[in-house]
């Protein structure tokens, strides 16, 4: 009992440290590593979402990108065209990217395994393709340009990229403390014994059907926050959004991590985003480099960063 205790104390302690470097450390950075940064930070809401599916769950959802491109499409789309607060657009990301995982969780969910894995990864090319050819709502392959800071009615500006991360960090601490209650709620003890044995939870006489669609609608709704937030940061969105590429980035995410620790996700946005960044500079091919990493995680690690750390006896307890 005591060397739980303890290990749980050492577990707040870095997790203090680590919410303490990202709120000091940002006005001694370089610039480029604080917007670097807060894109991590607004991946990161998007894999943790998808490690509910992936982790705790295990439906290998590989479509997680379409609800991510919704979310930042109804952000664009109003704050262009109708100029709207953030409050509003905040909303309105997260009510479509939750609707439109409901009408398609129940298509999804007549699947499973190899299926699963197949019609959630059409969905988010069919999501693409709409994008795609839907020129005079979703602007086509040009996308949608000048979208606009935020204006929180606070006297902060936005366009200050210090102020921005701020903002970011702020709704990245929110994300992740509601994440961390529904994981830690019976709900979410539920999700980790259909994890573990489907056919033992619907014995015991829970609604395993009903248990994954509201997962699903939970995830599609904080990647519409990610999506909404990314539209702010980049001040654009595009097709790619929905696009193979970042679908597969967001499980890569999760993978490198570690599925089902939560935090697996956020450490693989940021060792994912920092990479990319890196990479790139270097060579156009970075996609190969991430695909290289992925398959040596896999060989060398399948329990990702966070499971190379359960090895060690300090740690095992910790996640």
């Amino acid at each position: 009992m005591l060397k739980q205790l303890a290990s749980r104390n050492w577990l707040m302690l870095t997790l203090g440290l680590a919410v303490m470097a990202l709120i000091m450390l940002p006005p001694v950075l370089p610039d480029f590593v604080v917007v670097v940064l807060t894109q991590s930070l607004i991946l990161a809401i998007v894999a943790m979402s998808l490690d509910l599916l992936i982790g705790y769950t295990d439906l290998g959802a590989l479509g997680h990108g379409a609800f991510f491109a919704i979310g930042g499409y109804t952000t664009a789309i109003l704050a262009t065209r109708y100029a709207t607060g953030f409050g509003l657009n905040l909303l309105a990301s997260i009510g479509m990217a939750a609707g439109a995982s409901a009408l398609l969780s129940v298509l999804a969910l007549r699947t499973a395994g190899i299926y699963f894995l197949l019609i959630t990864l059409a969905i988010a090319m069919s999501v693409w393709g709409l994008i795609y050819r839907w020129g005079s709502l979703t602007g086509g392959e040009n996308g949608i340009a000048g979208v606009p800071r935020p204006d929180l009615g606070i006297g902060l500006n936005m366009s200050n990229h210090i102020c921005f991360y701020y903002f970011i960090l702020t709704a990245f601490l929110i994300c992740l403390a509601l994440i961390l209650l529904l994981v830690r709620s019976p709900f979410g003890r539920t999700l980790v014994g259909i994890r573990e044995s489907e056919l033992r939870m619907k014995v015991l006489g829970y609604n395993v059907w009903l248990h994954k669609y509201l997962v699903l609608i939970i995830a599609g709704a904080f990647a519409g926050v990610g999506g909404c937030l990314y539209s702010y940061y980049n001040n654009f969105v595009g097709p790619d959004e929905a696009g193979l590429g970042q679908c597969m980035e967001f499980v890569l995410m999760v993978c490198i991590g570690g599925p089902g620790t939560l935090f697996g996700g956020v450490i693989g946005s940021f060792a994912i985003t920092f990479a990319k960044h890196w990479v790139s500079i270097y060579t156009a091919r970075w996609l190969m480099v991430l695909a290289l990493i992925y398959i040596l995680t896999a060989k060398y690690a399948p329990g990702g960063l966070i499971g190379l750390l359960k090895q060690s006896p300090k740690w095992r307890e910790l996640i």
